[in-house]
């Protein structure tokens, strides 16, 4: 498995490459929320620099990246699917975990690439993290990708349709984004709404990330969001991965 894996990681990024508009227009709008939204943000704490600002912002921007980017990847897994391209790989020796493996650490890899411009966008902009905050954030941020990746992946051998698929993430793409605290703190919030956000997982995530920029690494916000996250992930990854067996089958 571990080859087939290696074999379809490598395809899967050669298509990247042959193709880096997409991956690259999608740090256009996570950019210009650190351009244009953290000033903003910044203008509501009165006394508190931009650069502090930008350690409490920069990381809900790397997870919506993370969230939102990988969301959508199932989408061109249905138009394989409808082509009859999906079909052929599953009925070939190649191992069916492998076909969707190879998928997801590619867009681990695009993820994480991504992740690290907006880093650098962030201290051009005069932020100042730690070090070792960045790397465990770039880990977290990984694991959520992988999340929404195997869940992507599971709705589109599950629904196989582009339509019902796209409403369904439309129906949650506000809400996450409003009890996730990535644009605002949920501290803003009323008390019902801070409630609910406790029972978000991406939420702790979020909080983690902040933890991390910060430098405060004994927070328990980090070890309760990767612990989150790992679950989340191996969950939505074997439902994929299944899915992917069922196709075959």
């Amino acid at each position: 498995m571990l080859k087939d894996t290696g074999l379809f990681l490598a395809y899967e990024l050669r298509n990247t490459a042959r193709n880096p508009i997409w991956p690259l227009f999608g740090l256009l709008q996570p950019v210009l929320y650190l351009l244009l939204f953290a000033p903003l943000l910044a203008n509501t704490s009165p006394g508190v620099p931009q650069a502090e600002t930008l350690k409490q912002f920069t990381p809900g921007v790397m997870l919506m990246i993370a969230l939102f980017g990988s969301l959508f990847v199932g989408f061109g897994m249905i138009a394989e699917i409808r082509g009859g391209v999906l079909e052929r790989l599953a009925a070939s020796p190649a191992s069916r975990p492998a076909i969707v493996l190879g998928r997801t650490l590619r867009d681990m890899i695009v993820l994480v690439i991504q992740a690290v411009l907006i880093v650098v966008v962030a201290l051009l902009m005069g932020m100042r993290p730690s070090v070792p905050g960045v790397a465990l954030m770039l880990l977290l941020m990984a694991l959520t990708g992988v999340f929404a990746s195997g869940l992507s992946y599971g709705l589109a051998l599950a629904l196989r349709d582009e339509n019902g698929m796209s409403q369904i993430l439309q129906f949650f793409a506000l809400p996450l984004i409003l009890l996730t605290g990535i644009l605002l703190p949920m501290s803003l919030a009323p008390q019902w709404m801070q409630f609910v956000a406790k029972a978000n997982p991406l939420y702790h995530a979020v909080e983690a990330g902040r933890a991390l920029f910060a430098g405060n690494l004994a927070s328990r916000e980090i070890a309760l969001a990767f612990g989150l996250m790992l679950v989340l992930a191996l969950v939505t990854l074997r439902w994929s991965v299944r899915s992917m067996r069922h196709l075959a089958d």
